[in-house]
């Protein structure tokens, strides 16, 4: 414990003229150049060294992602659609490889994989494709506690007129849905339910392999959202159930601006019209040249993610484990947010009552996390995530999210941790 899990670590961000992917293999923090350092502060402060524990909200790219892709940027540049020479082909291969390899962590075939710029247009083409292709049904599945790329889509397809409407599912105080009330409101009328395998806020972990046995048995397309438990827990189309399924590499140490849908043959959600029209790129649903560098590095990130999966649950949950501890061996009590049992092995998701989270992250230095509230100038809104979780106005706007990740050490989360008392301990004194 305390080591870096795949032999990587310190990621040293340099002018681009400077960039190296072999540069980037040391220690286990985030360091900017004295430049950028100087123009950078936090808490008031310059920061030199950044210790990241927000992995939720993205992760660092693994230089051996990196590596992976290089090629495809600079020496093996062709069209994947050119396969009529050789350097379209060399691309066509690079794609099919990397289908292959989101196919193996998913658990699905190859031609199941439909490549997307991230979750968010995966979700949109599910969504959007089904409202267009089963105009007969009306009503969408979903719970309060989704990310927004769900619920504004869902807003969206209501608001475009018709017999469309929702039905919220209901949601525990620890973000549970109740497979139960999924069997309620699921019917011949349903277009789609929609639940996320994992929540981005609190971690809780969804029971989907029994929404998926339910919804297989009304014949009602299930898509789920796997942007935050791959590389963390298992998972397995056969289990899950689910017919449409959403994911970003960068979620799981892959490049920014990627993704795929998955789309299962035969299933209730096979039938989607596309989103963006032209060449009939990925089965006809997505038109656009494809991005062979993305694709490459979303394939290499998910072959780390199978590979590696064991051992990173274990480095990440012992690392979730050293911060809690050292807080609570400081003399604080945070109350933790979410399902202690049914939780992403690296989420923590702590409230300290009576100590504004924005003061909190205002004060930090050198740390790097995330509220559980959205807090502004202009406005204090609470994160619609506990909202719909039923917490306590003290508990709303007082908790932080922590995401701990592969590069993370036993040092890092210490020192964290004793930043956050230090911050803790000197708002409440005020």
């Amino acid at each position: 414990m305390g080591q870096a899990v795949g032999g990587w670590g310190l990621i040293r961000i340099r002018a681009c003229h400077e960039c190296a992917p072999a540069a980037s293999r040391r220690s286990g923090t985030i360091e900017f150049p004295p430049q950028e350092s100087q123009r950078r502060s936090q808490g008031g402060r310059s920061v030199s060294e950044l210790i990241y524990l927000d992995h939720h909200a993205t992760t660092p790219c693994d230089p051996r992602v990196a590596d992976a892709m290089v090629p495809y940027l600079v020496e093996h540049f062709g069209n994947p659609s050119s396969t009529q020479y050789s350097a379209g082909r060399k691309a066509k291969e690079a794609v099919e490889n990397a289908r292959v390899q989101v196919a193996e962590l998913v658990g699905v075939r190859p031609s199941e994989v439909i490549f997307t710029a991230g979750a968010s247009e995966s979700i949109n083409l599910a969504l959007k494709g089904l409202a267009a292709s089963r105009p007969r049904h009306t009503t969408l599945v979903t719970s309060p506690t989704e990310h927004d790329a769900v619920l504004a889509t869902c807003r969206a397809i209501v608001e475009e007129g018709g017999d469309r409407r929702m039905a919220w599912l209901d949601v525990s105080s620890e973000g549970l849905i109740d497979a139960k009330d999924v069997a309620r409101k699921v019917g011949e009328d349903t277009l789609a339910v929609a639940v996320m395998a994992a929540n981005n806020e609190v971690g809780t972990v969804q029971p989907i392999a029994e929404v998926g046995r339910i919804c297989r048995a009304a014949r009602a397309p299930l898509l789920v959202d796997l942007a935050q438990i791959l590389g963390k827990i298992p998972v397995s189309a056969a289990e899950m159930g689910f017919d449409l399924a959403a994911l970003s590499a960068h979620k799981f140490y892959g490049p920014k601006g990627i993704g795929a849908l998955i789309i299962r043959r035969g299933g209730a959600g096979d039938r989607l019209a596309p989103l963006i029209h032209g060449a009939g790129y990925e089965r006809g649903l997505r038109a656009g040249t494809l991005n062979v560098p993305g694709i490459v590095g979303l394939g290499a990130a998910a072959e780390l993610a199978r590979l590696e999966l064991e051992e990173e649950v274990a480095h990440v949950r012992d690392l979730r484990d050293v911060f809690l501890r050292a807080v609570r061996a400081a003399g604080l009590e945070p109350v933790i947010n979410g399902s202690w049992e049914h939780r992403l092995p690296n989420n923590l998701h702590l409230a300290f009552p009576g100590v504004e989270a924005s003061l909190i992250l205002e004060a930090l230095e050198g740390v790097a996390l995330s509220a559980g509230s959205a807090c502004s100038t202009e406005k204090r809104e609470a994160s619609h995530v506990l909202r719909a979780m039923g917490l306590p106005d003290d508990r709303l706007f007082s908790s932080l999210r922590l995401g701990f990740g592969r590069s993370n050490t036993t040092e890092q989360v210490e020192r964290a941790a004793a930043e956050v008392v230090r911050v803790v301990k000197l708002l409440s004194a005020r």
